[in-house]
């Protein structure tokens, strides 16, 4: 949590969007563990998981889902009304997509090819 908190102080510092990213990095930090364990399943249980055991549909998916709740906090503090719900939606899908993307090719790139 303390990471998190951190990491999400840095971006507010650097980017002047008055603790926006700490918030957002904090609710992910705080329901990681239920994702992972939605995502992963009984893998998840065990002391010695790694990524590398799973396949890459879950990985995907904790990695969207983790994104998903990050963007919706974060535009739903940036906007913080109600009656903006259409563009809080448009501004999530379009750069959660575009971030996913990211994600994703950053992830294949830096791990060891197993499948």
């Amino acid at each position: 949590m303390v990471t998190a908190f951190l990491l999400g102080f840095i971006i507010d510092v650097f980017s002047d969007t008055l603790a926006l990213h700490s918030i957002a990095s904090l609710t992910v930090a705080y329901v990681r563990p239920i994702i992972m364990r939605f995502c992963f399943g009984v893998n998840y249980e065990f002391q010695n998981f790694s990524f590398k055991n799973t396949t890459k549909v879950q990985r995907v998916t904790f990695l969207g889902l983790l994104i998903l709740i990050h963007q919706v906090v974060f535009f739903s503090l940036e906007v913080l009304s109600i009656s903006h719900f259409p563009l809080i939606l448009k501004k999530v899908f379009a750069t959660g997509i575009v971030t996913l993307i990211v994600c994703t090719l950053f992830s294949s790139l830096f791990s060891p090819q197993s499948e």
